[in-house]
């Protein structure tokens, strides 16, 4: 991928109020979904579609615990 689209995916990404404010509530560190879910007042479908967007724009990287 070409540092055009890297940067491309990331603007697009960063173009979403929602986004932002996962950034925004994951500057501190690390937090799990439900933490999220419980600040965001999102449903866990939309979260799910919104990390999906920030972690292929290598804004924040997701993990699977249990």
């Amino acid at each position: 991928m070409s540092v055009e689209q890297e940067i491309t995916l990331a603007f697009r990404a960063l173009g979403d109020e929602n986004r932002i404010r996962i950034l925004q509530v994951l500057r501190p560190g690390e937090k799990c979904a439900c933490d999220l879910l419980e600040a965001l007042n999102i449903s866990q479908p939309t979260l799910s579609h919104h990390m999906k967007i920030l972690c292929d724009a290598q804004l924040v990287t997701g993990r699977k615990e249990g």
